[in-house]
């Protein structure tokens, strides 16, 4: 992997671009830094002299931002995937001693060095689709070291890969073995011992809890976000996956940046997420890979204005997927995302979702350039075609990072 401050500058002008509703565009980008965008007419002067990059007609979207990934881990868990296949649920699977703390298992074991090249690899994948933003949280070490070892490795791939990487504390993500029967005792530990230790180090951008029957309960989850508070942290919500157990409404009292996975959203915690301006992110892998048959309440979310975003969550148990473009395709089939949404929901909604809407999800004026070209007619290919990458130049932090030239 080459260092990413050896990749190629993309300052100069950018054009024969067209945008998401068809209409031609230029880009000016200087120093790494969006510093015009618009109709080719109305290019100002002085940019006349400048380096000229043809898009050929390509398709320009803001970079991608995948918003809720668990990236770093150790092992994987396909055995499950067949369990399930057999008619095991996801609970049944957890009790077993399956799920989450068989993750757990393989993290612990795992030195750093060998997270950061497995992780390293998935990112690469994530990458070369057009990510320019992604989420990783930790929830897989379950103590303080192996926690701080998934939050260092997270540090370490924004480093080597050039990409804007925001960290999530998944302390509160499921009880570890050693605390089986404590829940109390190891909160108590998740927010007196841990949560501040790693937010003391820097290395914690937000603060998620699993708010589910089989892992932590809405005072569990309170108590969590009371720390995240007193430190000044962000806070969001692994809320109503599998059951409404009122958490979306809890997460908005804390100004939740985002509830995510909500296939059992109530329109109380949707009137309390639009109130506190928290986005919707959706998560269609993990509900396709558990064969879920409870949607979103995409029609209530959309009626009352909330935002939604799109997300990966790549995991190694229910979401074992590296591409941001499946997710929009099933985004749209599976849960009847209109194509905008969809665009929307892995651009800006996705930012909002991050705390990074002033670097990411839009090309403007004094945003860091983070764009993408494609090789695509009409944007609805984007959603249209899976098991193909239609990339064909992804400009990420002012440098060309991938640049796989026009297609055929």
């Amino acid at each position: 992997m080459k260092p990413f401050d050896s990749l190629p500058s993309a300052d100069g002008l950018w054009s024969g671009l067209r945008d998401v509703s068809g209409a031609d565009t230029a880009i000016v980008v200087e120093q790494g830094v969006v510093r015009w965008v618009g109709e080719p007419a109305a290019l100002p002067g002085s940019c006349a002299g400048l380096p000229v990059h043809a898009g050929g007609g390509a398709l320009v979207t803001p970079g991608l931002v995948d918003c809720h990934t668990h990236l770093v881990y150790g092992g994987q868990r396909a055995n499950e995937f067949a369990l399930r296949l057999a008619g095991a649920s996801y609970e049944d699977v957890a009790r077993a001693g399956g799920g989450i703390v068989a993750t757990v298992r393989a993290t612990r074991e795992a030195s750093e060095e060998a997270l950061f090249d497995t992780s390293s690899a998935r990112l690469a994948s994530l990458l070369a689709e057009g990510v320019c933003a992604v989420e990783i949280k930790s929830g897989y070490g379950l103590a303080l070291a192996h926690e701080r070892k998934q939050l260092r490795v997270a540090r370490r791939l924004g480093a080597a890969h050039g990409v804007t990487v925001r960290t999530t504390f998944l302390g509160a993500h499921a009880l570890p073995p050693e605390y089986a029967g404590r829940s109390g005792e190891y909160i108590d530990l998740v927010c007196r011992e841990m949560l501040p230790a790693l937010a003391a180090e820097g290395l914690v951008d937000a603060v998620d809890v699993f708010c589910e029957r089989i892992a932590f309960s809405l005072a569990e989850t309170e108590r969590v976000f009371q720390a995240a508070q007193a430190l000044g942290l962000p806070v969001k919500l692994h809320a109503e996956q599998l059951s409404d157990m009122g958490g979306a409404a809890l997460a908005a009292r804390y100004g939740a940046l985002s509830c995510d996975h909500i296939e059992h959203l109530s329109q109380a915690g949707i009137d309390a997420m639009r109130a506190a301006g928290s986005v919707a992110v959706l998560l269609p892998g993990a509900y396709y890979t558990l064969r879920d048959t409870q949607l979103p309440p995409i029609e209530a979310l959309r009626a009352a204005g909330v935002p939604m975003a799109v997300a990966t969550d790549h995991n190694p148990g229910t979401s074992p997927c590296l591409s941001l473009l499946l997710m929009v395709n099933m985004a749209c089939t599976l849960f009847r995302l209109t194509l905008p949404e969809a665009i929307a929901g892995v651009t800006a909604h996705a930012a909002r979702a991050l705390g990074v809407s002033a670097t990411h999800g839009a090309i403007g004026v004094g945003m860091p350039a983070n764009f993408v070209l494609w090789n695509v007619a009409e944007a609805a290919e984007l959603a249209y075609w899976f098991g193909q990458r239609p990339v064909r130049t992804v400009v990420r932090q002012g440098r060309i990072a991938v640049e796989a030239g026009a297609g055929s």
